[in-house]
């Protein structure tokens, strides 16, 4: 009997996006960007290819959950390579007749990441690579080696924009932004979006007019790929466009400059040490808006949000030293605000205690969450002009990497998901609520509600009210 694998291949016809992904030679190979581009299908069929080509190859195919990866992979694994590769259910592993292996595995958790430690694969795919965090992709990534000679070890990524890994992906094969021993060479970045699908086009159309029918801002990351909005996305209406960091329009980042002098300054902080520590320092114009334009962000090099365990004391002599040296702080009157838990002294001297034994001072933030991104929502609200009332200056890199990037959380609907990394966002959201301000835009006027005559619930009741 044939098996079913070569009768399907006949009739799989690979669209020229997933040709490119099968050919890429790259060491990290990203394929996606928007809904309905084929990914799934791309992946599997890339790792069996490579499974039935190469002898004694070993292969990792991985989703977040278990659930996922059965539904995805392992049925679909299942049919058609059934009666030709041996699938072992208990290590959830196929097994090809020239020795490859190619094992499914899941990473829900961070105590999940441990079963693949001291593990060796020739081939890692990391399917919705952006619903992995990026410590997760980075540990299991230790586990790339090879001894074969003529093959190089190579991992390969499926994604959409958002999820918690999105900002690391993006950074990657989007910007371009490589960091450490990454070399460019190494990444490419393959964009597919649905009409490159042709066989879901013709066989549901359907799913194409409601991604179509989308808003604006989600047809723009489902339908266009588009990795600067997504969904989960908490600040939807924050723009990055350098065409207008000149005339300031339509977008939140724009070039630096020196601020005029008659301009308040802020000095806003989140306290970290095996988290991320976060100073933002802003200055407000003469309209109440406020302008970022200086930070100082004590996170791990090439480690997403990792604190480089500084003591308080070094924190804030470090931030007395920059008050005294930078032009545009030298001199100033700086008003500081805080999460209050810097105020508790229960385990020895208080953290704000000893800010001032440094010489900087701070007032208690308002910690209310859900109040305070309201208060960033306000701002980052365009008005009838294209202006916001907040602006981020593009040398405040770390803001533009974790803020952008942040999704609600999964318990608390109104509020960030605290598991990401979001300490530039808190320092921020205290400063928003010591100067707080209502929304500049108003709600469009509701159109008179009309009653439709054969609306059989109208009928209905004008029927009853006549027989009274």
């Amino acid at each position: 009997m044939e098996p079913l694998i070569f009768s399907r291949l006949r009739h799989e016809v690979p669209n020229p996006r997933q040709q490119e992904f099968f050919c890429s030679s790259a060491r990290h190979t990203a394929y996606g960007g928007a809904r309905g581009g084929g990914k799934s299908w791309a992946m599997r069929r890339k790792m069996v290819m490579l499974a039935m080509r190469y002898g004694g190859l070993r292969l990792l195919l991985l989703r977040r959950s278990l659930q996922e990866l059965r539904e995805n992979h392992i049925l679909p694994l299942q049919m058609e390579l059934g009666g030709f590769a041996t699938f072992k259910k208990d290590e959830r592993a196929f097994i090809f007749p020239n020795g490859s292996r190619l094992t499914l595995g899941y990473c829900d958790a961070d105590s999940d990441v441990l079963q693949y430690q001291g593990a060796e694969y020739d081939v890692i795919g990391f399917e919705e690579a952006t619903h992995f965090k990026e410590e997760w992709i980075v540990f299991i990534c230790t586990a790339l080696r090879t001894t074969k000679r003529n093959f190089r070890a190579r991992v390969y990524y499926t994604c959409n924009p958002g999820g918690v890994g999105h900002a690391y992906i993006k950074r990657l094969f989007i910007d371009r932004r490589f960091e450490g021993n990454e070399r460019e060479q190494d990444y490419a970045f393959i964009p597919a979006v649905v009409y490159d699908n042709r066989v879901l086009m013709e066989a549901d159309p359907e799913y194409v007019r409601r991604l179509e029918a989308l808003p604006a801002h989600k047809r723009r990351a489902h339908l266009e790929g588009d990795w600067n909005v997504y969904e989960g996305q908490v600040f939807e209406e924050f723009r990055n466009d350098p065409g207008h960091y000149t005339d300031r329009l339509y977008t939140h980042v724009i070039e630096p400059f020196a601020p005029p002098a008659e301009w308040r300054v802020y000095r806003s902080f989140d306290f970290g040490y095996a988290k991320p520590f976060s100073v933002g320092w802003w200055v407000k114009d003469h309209d109440g808006r406020l302008y970022r334009i200086l930070e100082f962000y004590g996170c791990v090099r090439n480690e997403a949000n990792v604190g480089v365990r500084m003591s308080p004391e070094e924190i804030f002599r470090e931030i007395a030293k920059i008050e005294r040296e930078h032009p545009w702080l030298v001199g100033k009157q700086i008003t500081g605000v805080a999460d209050p838990a810097i105020w508790d002294a229960s385990r020895g001297e208080a953290i704000a205690e000893t800010a001032e034994r440094c010489g900087v001072y701070f007032e208690r933030g308002d910690n209310r969450r859900v109040a305070g991104w309201m208060q960033m929502h306000n701002r980052f609200t365009f008005d009838e002009r294209g202006v916001p009332m907040m602006y981020i200056f593009s040398t405040c890199r770390e803001f533009l990497r974790t803020v952008p990037t942040l999704q609600y959380s999964r318990t608390h609907a109104e509020d960030v998901d605290s598991d990401m990394e979001d300490h530039i966002a808190d320092e921020a959201r205290y400063l928003c609520m010591m100067v707080p301000m209502r929304p500049t835009h108003t709600a469009p006027p509701r159109a008179p509600k009309l009653l439709d005559p054969l609306d059989r619930e109208v009928v209905y009741y004008a029927h009853r009210k006549e027989m009274r």
